[in-house]
């Protein structure tokens, strides 16, 4: 399914965008009728998403060898409403969303982590898991700590 790094980046920059609209559609349902739900579910949906984005942000940034200065623009982007599609857009026109995941070794350009990365590469459903379990246990650890802001 995500055969490229462009194609898990997109699908999640696209995920970050459609849950920040749930979470303001929650905002203003909470605001209008008074349905606090709306914010706890679309709040919810969208620290998931949150989380999720700026995994798949650190793990194309290492895969693509991004510099920090890209890195840093891909995840903070999630902060700020529909700006991981500007993002996307910018990461792929400017070639840093190109190539395919770096399962074989470079001529000489091996970082410390490649071997590492390329083994979690070839065995997907490895790297798919633990990726999840990690978000999960955030996520978990995140809500036992509170909303932002506090109550």
């Amino acid at each position: 399914m995500f055969h490229t790094p462009l194609s898990l980046f997109r699908v999640l920059a696209f995920a970050e965008v459609v849950s920040w609209t749930l979470l303001i559609a929650g905002l203003i349902l909470r605001a209008t009728v008074d349905l606090s739900i709306a914010v706890t579910i679309g709040g919810g949906i969208h620290g998931f998403v949150f989380l999720s984005y700026g995994a798949t942000a650190v793990l194309v940034a290492m895969n693509q060898r991004w510099r920090t200065g890209p890195t840093v623009v891909a995840i903070v982007s999630a902060v700020i409403p529909y700006a991981t599609i500007p993002t996307e857009i910018w990461l792929h026109r400017t070639g840093r969303l190109d190539g395919r995941w770096r399962t074989e070794p470079g001529a000489g350009t091996d970082r410390w982590y490649d071997p590492l990365m390329r083994w979690f590469l070839r065995r997907p459903w490895v790297l798919a898991v633990l990726l999840i379990g990690a978000i999960v246990a955030a996520y978990v650890i995140l809500l036992i700590l509170g909303p932002p802001g506090g109550k």
